[in-house]
């Protein structure tokens, strides 16, 4: 009789119930039962997965405070490049030829226009202006932002300096004018041009444009100039070449700076040489006598001078003068290739400035006689002048 020991516990029976056991034969107990995978390969699994999500978060983490990071780099940055510059005082920087920013933000950095050459150069990139530097002198204005700084040398805006050649100058006294002509560089050319070649005008240039640039303006715009001119001149002017109307046009500069005489002046001449007269021009003598240096202002003509021979002293010779005896400007080439239409073969000084003319020698000589008797008034009241001030007792 089966029995069930009263010391059985519940977990047995349970067990007994659950799991009925089940007779083997002896080659069913010897065969090897079909097992689970090693639950240690299951372990091996899961770690791997672990690390390669451990190392993804520590990547995106990475990224997160490298863009982190960065975007604290450009925000300092850009405060630094748009707030206020460290200059106190208004300053100009020169930008030279084939400079590039390297150099530039160095150099603006040491002059204390700018506080940081690195960070001057990153802003530089990143609004593009990596090739928009431009030769130049600019002005910094004082506290100017790098922003503005690299604004002001890529605007092109430059400084400029007025080369100003007056009208009747020689060729010598241009090529010294030019030559002592600070805001200029470079050596001047071999040669001179011949005169009368140079245009009178004022050249705008940025400092340390090369001088023989600026002589190679004057010479083409004179060209030019001239050459318009003598293009639209009257007909049946007495003067063959236009060389000849560029000396005749340079005595006429000579004889006087009024725009409102020209024309007239140069009808005289006209006139004379209509005539076959000689010209007696007596700019001619001072250029016969002392070339493109010009005349002393202490010095005067002597009576003696008025004959003496020279290739260029209208007095002496017939006809023009070899050569120009200066520049002439606009008014005066356009005086002689339009001149006023007159009878006049006279003109003297009288003493304003300005000059009278006359048709006839008698007429001619009645205008000498009262341009004297003025200058003697001038120089007797000038006297009185002088002595009543030296009898003034000191204060």
């Amino acid at each position: 009789m089966n029995t069930t020991p009263d010391n059985q516990t519940e977990f047995g029976k349970r067990a007994t119930a659950a799991t009925p056991i089940v007779p083997k034969s002896a080659s069913e107990a010897l065969r090897p039962e079909n097992g689970t995978p090693p639950p240690a390969k299951r372990q091996r699994s899961r770690r791997a997965r672990s690390q390669f999500i451990v190392f993804l978060n520590l990547l995106m983490s990475t990224v997160v405070l490298t863009v982190l990071a960065a975007g604290a780099v450009v925000y300092v940055g850009k405060l630094s490049f748009e707030g206020k510059g460290p200059s106190a005082t208004p300053a100009t920087y020169l930008v030279k030829p084939r400079s590039g920013w390297s150099e530039t933000a160095d150099q603006l950095e040491r002059r204390g226009l700018i506080s940081d050459a690195r960070i001057f150069q990153m802003g530089v990139r990143a609004y593009g202006n990596s090739s928009a530097l431009k030769a130049g002198e600019y002005e910094i204005k004082p506290g100017a932002s790098m922003h503005e700084v690299m604004d002001a040398l890529t605007s092109g805006k430059s400084i400029l300096y007025s080369v100003t050649i007056p009208e009747g100058l020689t060729v010598q006294q241009i090529w010294q004018r030019i030559a002592e002509n600070e805001a200029l560089t470079g050596d001047m050319p071999a040669e001179m041009p011949p005169e009368g070649t140079l245009a009178a005008d004022t050249v705008r240039v940025t400092r340390g444009t090369p001088r023989e640039q600026v002589i190679d303006k004057l010479k083409a715009d004179q060209k030019k100039l001239v050459e318009e001119i003598w293009e639209r001149r009257a007909s049946g002017l007495p003067i063959e070449t236009i060389e000849e109307f560029v000396t005749l046009a340079s005595i006429v500069e000579k004889e006087t700076g009024r725009g409102d005489e020209r024309s007239r002046v140069a009808s005289v001449f006209i006139n004379r040489l209509n005539k076959g007269m000689r010209l007696q021009s007596d700019p001619t003598i001072i250029y016969g006598i002392f070339g493109g240096a010009g005349k002393p202002a202490d010095r005067p003509i002597y009576k003696s001078e008025i004959t003496k021979p020279t290739p260029y002293n209208t007095y002496v010779i017939d006809r023009l003068p070899p050569t120009p005896i200066a520049n002439p400007g606009r008014a005066a080439l356009e005086a002689v290739a339009n001149p006023s239409q007159t009878k006049d073969i006279y003109f003297v000084a009288d003493g304003t400035g300005a000059h009278v003319f006359a048709e006839t020698l008698d007429e001619h000589n009645a205008n000498v006689a009262r341009y004297r008797a003025a200058m003697k008034k001038q120089a007797e009241e000038a006297a009185e002048t002088k002595d009543g001030d030296a009898e003034k007792p000191a204060e």
